[in-house]
């Protein structure tokens, strides 16, 4: 089977790739390894939610996949509060003051993973869909990459994307250099109902024993996010359901008053990868794939959705150049995107390093320069406007 792009990894990241070239005229065959879950009949919610940037829900949008969400299972954003870890240090950022509706939607993975799912599957028959299907070898040729699957299936391309995440497979076979570093943290997430409404604000206490986040989610429920040691991670995942919610009240100062588990604790390691490569001949690299970072920040589905949009863009331009696989055609997208991926890369790695310290003058440090911050409307929303592509 000949194809123009085949696309490795069939999350949010790789499926949105294909929905934004399905009418480029291309060929194009997705290869995910899971067979898409469906949604479940009941009204339970994700452990894992995104924080969705209103450049990425406007990109969503424009390829049919954010309207296909119910209003009942997103909730905007409206203000964030960050806290220090001296008890008094904090910073404010308001839609309002810059402008906007909001700073972010809150949406589950789940839901967004079948309203993409869905868009592709109603594709034009330039899209082919292989799931659950597994890669086991690609060659590289002069003006092609050969595709082995599991069950003995020979595809080729002019252009293989490698969208398959932190640990990509892909990335391995193309021998591109990465620098990978573990945080020994774990990011521990669960939802809770919560006794006080939450106001559409996304709270976040930089503690000494990791980052904790609660994101909004419709009516009186809160995400949460636990970044922290591997130690506490243990612990946090095997405390009885009230234990937890105790423990997570006093951690949020019982900002949002009592809490109740809606779905059990699970976690997943930090790590942080810089790829020295985002392009090869005949390959390019997308979202987690090409880039590592701690989720402090809640920006990494936004980077990865930022490649895609950079990435279609160019495909889509690509005027005389028939052969989506040029290496100079895809020099365009790793030169477009290396500043921005850099950019995340050292805030959120820095931030993490800056907090996961004991040095009690650093800490002073730390939470002043929040306050000072909080004072600094420029710099405020300069920080907010790099959040909101």
């Amino acid at each position: 089977m000949k194809f123009d792009i085949i696309v490795i990894g069939g999350g949010l990241v790789g499926a949105s790739l294909v929905a934004a070239l399905k009418d480029s005229g291309l060929k194009i065959a997705l290869i995910e390894p899971h067979e898409a879950a469906p949604l479940p009949q009941d009204a339970s919610w994700d452990s894992r939610v995104y924080a969705i940037s209103p450049g990425s829900a406007v990109f969503l949008q424009s390829l049919g996949i954010w309207q296909l969400l119910a209003d009942e299972r997103v909730a905007p954003v409206y203000e964030m509060a960050v806290f220090g870890d001296d008890n008094s240090a904090h910073i404010n950022f308001s839609a309002y003051e810059i402008g906007l509706s909001e700073l972010a939607f809150i949406a589950e993975n789940r839901q967004l993973q079948a309203a993409v799912w869905e868009v592709l599957k109603s594709s034009n028959e330039n899209i082919q869909i292989l799931c659950p299907a597994k890669c086991v070898s690609l060659l590289w040729q002069e003006s092609c990459v050969e595709v082995q699957l599991e069950d003995g299936s020979q595809l080729e391309a002019s252009l293989v994307v490698g969208a398959d995440g932190v640990n990509s497979w892909v990335r391995r076979q193309a021998d591109i250099e990465e620098s990978r570093r573990a945080y020994h943290q774990i990011g521990v997430v669960a939802n809770f109902s919560t006794e006080l409404s939450h106001r559409h604000i996304a709270y976040q206490w930089f503690r000494r024993d990791g980052v904790l986040a609660l994101l909004p989610l419709p009516d009186k429920r809160v995400s949460m996010v636990w970044s922290t040691t591997e130690q506490h991670a243990d612990v946090l995942r095997n405390l009885p359901a009230e234990e937890l919610c105790r423990c997570v009240e006093e951690a949020s100062s019982y900002t949002l008053g009592a809490l109740q588990l809606i779905t059990p604790p699970v976690g997943f390691p930090l790590n942080f990868v810089h790829v020295n490569q985002l392009v090869k001949p005949r390959l390019v690299l997308i979202g987690d794939a090409a880039h590592g970072i701690h989720p402090l920040a809640g920006q990494g589905v936004n980077l990865g959705l930022r490649d895609t949009r950079e990435l279609a863009a160019i495909l889509n331009a690509r005027g005389m150049r028939t052969d989506c696989g040029d290496f100079m055609l895809l020099r365009r997208y790793e030169l477009a995107r290396k500043e921005d991926i850099l950019a995340l890369e050292l805030v959120t790695d820095g931030l993490q390093k800056l907090f996961n310290n004991s040095n009690p003058t650093l800490a002073r440090l730390r939470n002043l320069g929040l306050e000072i911050t909080n004072h600094l409307p420029l710099i405020k929303n300069r920080l907010m406007q790099h959040a909101l592509n």
